[in-house]
């Protein structure tokens, strides 16, 4: 980035001015805030671009991941402006695109349980996870498993398990649960983006 002389000047005076104010006690948060927003966008403009498709429904839009060179981390998703779909616009999915990235400091990292009637969660291992969750969807179905209806008719279903699914899965993603469903007989299946 180039900087002229008169571009030098006003920013040192800037700085100059923000240490004399400081010592003053007055609140430059805002101040710093706003720095930290140029900042970002001084990041983003240097930063790596690379130009994908949301996956999370079959209308494609197209999206703009930058990413840091240095760190190779996305700072930052947005929508593309030069996609003829979406034009820049995206919806809540899309715009929350960011939020599954591991910049998101309250994404979820490990296994949390909480014991039936208990008031705190622990922290578990994958170990302990998922032979509990295969164990209690076998028992479950051995309860509630339905072969025929009322009028003698084969059904051959599961009426004690139900799976809702997440609107934070892309297209393969749902195909795969809703086949795993069927395959484990659930008749109620929904799906959390209708809610």
């Amino acid at each position: 980035m180039k900087i002229t002389r008169r571009g030098f000047l006003t920013l040192s005076g800037a700085v100059g001015g923000g240490i004399a104010l400081s010592s003053l006690g007055l609140n430059l948060n805002p101040t710093r805030a706003y720095a930290d927003e140029l900042d970002k966008m001084n990041r983003v403009k240097i930063a790596k671009q690379t130009i994908t498709t949301c996956c999370y429904c079959s209308v494609g839009c197209g999206l703009v991941c930058s990413t840091d060179k240095a760190t190779g981390k996305i700072i930052n998703i947005e929508g593309d402006a030069d996609h003829p779909i979406n034009e820049g616009s995206l919806c809540a999915k899309g715009a929350g695109f960011f939020d599954l990235t591991e910049a998101n400091k309250h994404r979820l990292t490990k296994v949390l349980y909480r014991a039936p009637g208990g008031d705190k969660w622990e922290e578990k291992s994958w170990d302990f996870a998922i032979p509990r969750i295969a164990r209690l969807i076998k028992d479950a179905r051995d309860k509630g498993f339905v072969k025929t209806n009322a009028k003698g008719e084969l059904v051959n279903r599961c009426e004690t398990v139900a799976h809702l699914g997440s609107s934070n899965i892309d297209n393969e993603e749902c195909w795969l649960a809703t086949a795993k469903c069927r395959a484990l007989g659930l008749v109620y299946i929904d799906h959390q983006a209708r809610v």
